[in-house]
């Protein structure tokens, strides 16, 4: 099948891609508006409003001190959706609400917990100290959680029929403080221990059942009193001090019911102070890992009691999505979309800190918004509108558990079957131009296809998240629109920089998460190279593009978890 002008390669071609590129000349032709690509001439106007000055203009605005770390519901909200708004207003986008505003109010519960904790392991009391030794909080709708219960170690915490895993095995935790692993089961290859079995839980990618939001639930299902995790800065692909977050304020869709049914509390604890916990009361931590990487593990009653008692300052809050459209010029196809999303929020101010107190957020993702405002530039400046209409959406509360997009998710403006799908951005390539553009989740659809072709032109690759055990896909906003079935395209900077030498983007990548992901830090830098965020931007207007005069729909690939939502949704239209 073929989509218009976009060849939809099968993952042997990627395969295939990458070698070539690995083992092509130091230097492609880069992308620019006179590429060899046969829409070149109608969209070089287009292409070329996308910039270097445009993508660091913008977020040099949206991470201004003057937005206070772009905290939902705070005073920086308002001056961010404004200023989002008012750019898409002056690009000539209308709005994306039927009730003719820019904004779709979000209502969000907000939830400031202040959490005391100790264990007792016989008569010996051990404390532990938040946000230091511990993270805690409770989602439910009450002032105070009193929690003095038993502490079960259950490996990884995953029930995953299709792999015929089962961590608790029948084992009753109702009422208990259960206490796990992070990420997905390490089961080693049965050939070599140095390596994990690729036929369970893909291999070293991770799936749904690592991340933390799938343990919770579980837990909750499970009818525990309350979770924690045991943080491991290696698998988890970020430090201890990344989710400090949750110390501060906590967002949350408005449940009915109170969010009765989720466990008491969940919490975090730093790996050393798991290990000091389970030496006094006489286990191992690498015993009990290691046990837990085998299908045969039982649960472990660690023979301590965990009291847990948090104080929960709670408000109910209005925070807004910033929706623009650009209507399609197609009457029998303008009421289909493409999406582009990224998230506006950041962690805003921490008064508590001594120095730079705001989280600017710059990268992260003052960035993603820059690009979909120029990317709807690019669209402004084609000669004839796209035959669907393309929507822009600028997200509340990703920092928060995605839930600007789980509430668009469940509210949306437009109906998400007549959505052909979500490109989301979050964070661009500030350093340089590379030869490849990762993407995080790569094979899942057959965008994959349609990016391929477009950067062919430019000597330019496609190559698979180097980090697939850390989850990313599972990590941003468009996930909300794959739950429902919606086709999504994430994509990360290239790690082949041109000019550089093969360690370059993995230094870059290390040293952005160890000492500016979600820290103060993360502001505009003096040495920002985006002219290969200018290449990435390009591509995926393109993709946009292409999508929204295509016959075909992007459809998800078989074997992905998506794919049955996506079929059922579009049986409906069919019918």
């Amino acid at each position: 099948m073929r989509l218009s002008r976009a060849h939809l390669p099968s993952l042997a071609f990627f395969a295939a891609t990458i070698l070539v590129a690995a083992c092509a000349g130091d230097k492609p032709a880069l992308q620019d508006v006179t590429s060899t690509n046969p829409d070149s001439s109608m969209l070089a106007p287009a292409l070329a409003a996308i910039t270097t000055d445009g993508l660091l203009a913008h977020t040099k605005a949206l991470s201004d001190d003057s937005l206070e770390g772009r905290g939902p519901a705070t005073p920086g909200e308002d001056k961010t959706i404004r200023y989002l708004a008012d750019q898409f207003k002056q690009l000539g986008l209308t709005s994306g609400n039927p009730d003719g505003s820019y904004l779709q109010d979000v209502a969000l519960r907000g939830f400031t917990s202040h959490p005391e904790a100790s264990v007792m392991i016989g008569s010996r009391v051990i404390p532990m100290s938040f946000p230091s030794d511990y993270m805690a909080i409770s989602r439910r709708d009450v002032p105070v959680v009193d929690v003095n219960a038993e502490l079960v170690f259950v490996g990884y915490g995953v029930v995953a029929p299709e792999y015929g895993w089962d961590d608790y095995k029948g084992v009753d935790v109702k009422g208990k403080i259960i206490v796990m692993l992070i990420n997905d089961p390490a089961v080693p290859d049965a050939k070599d221990s140095t390596k994990l079995d690729a036929a369970m839980f893909k291999g070293n990618a991770m799936t749904y059942y690592g991340r933390w939001t799938y343990k919770y639930e579980i837990a909750s299902a499970k009818g525990a009193a309350g979770a924690i995790i045991i943080h491991e800065t290696g698998p988890a692909g970020y430090p201890y001090q990344a989710i400090s977050g949750v110390a501060r304020e906590n967002f949350d869709v408005v449940s009915l019911d109170g969010n009765k049914t989720r466990t008491q509390f969940e919490a975090w604890i730093t790996q050393l102070k798991a290990e000091e916990l389970l030496t006094a009361a006489g286990k191992n931590f690498a015993t009990l890992k290691a046990a837990a990487r085998r299908k045969d593990f039982t649960p472990v009653p660690l023979g301590a009691i965990g009291k847990f008692h948090l104080r929960i300052d709670s408000r109910v809050v209005k925070s807004h999505n910033v929706v623009a459209t650009i209507e399609g010029s197609d009457p029998a196809r303008k009421n289909e979309y493409v999406l582009y999303t990224a998230h506006w929020d950041h962690f805003g101010r921490d008064t508590a800190l001594k120095g730079d107190q705001i989280f600017n957020g710059a990268l992260d993702n003052a960035s993603g918004c820059a690009s979909i405002l120029e990317i709807a530039k690019a669209f402004t400046k084609l000669p004839t509108r796209s035959a669907r209409s393309i929507m822009f959406i600028a997200l509340t509360g990703e920092e928060k558990g995605l839930v600007g997009a789980k509430y668009f998710a469940e509210h949306p403006l437009v109906p998400l079957n007549k959505v052909l799908a979500d490109i989301n951005i979050d964070e661009f390539n500030q350093w340089g131009r590379t030869k490849d553009l990762v993407v995080v989740g790569f094979g899942n659809s057959t965008l994959d296809g349609i990016l391929a072709d477009v950067i062919k032109p430019s000597g330019r690759v496609l190559a698979a998240d180097p980090e697939p055990e850390k989850g990313f896909f599972f990590r941003s906003d468009h996930f909300e629109f794959a739950k429902k079935g919606v086709p999504s395209l994430f994509v990360n900077a290239g790690t082949q920089f041109i000019g550089k030498d093969s360690t370059y983007g993995k230094t870059k990548r290390d040293e952005y998460t160890s000492k500016d992901y979600h820290q103060p830090s993360d502001e505009v830098k003096p040495d920002w190279d985006l002219t290969g965020a200018v290449d990435d931007m390009r591509a995926l207007f393109q993709v946009g593009w292409r999508v929204a005069g295509a016959e075909a729909w992007p459809r998800w690939s078989d074997g992905t978890e998506f794919k049955a939502r996506r079929d059922s949704s579009l049986m409906v239209i069919k019918k």
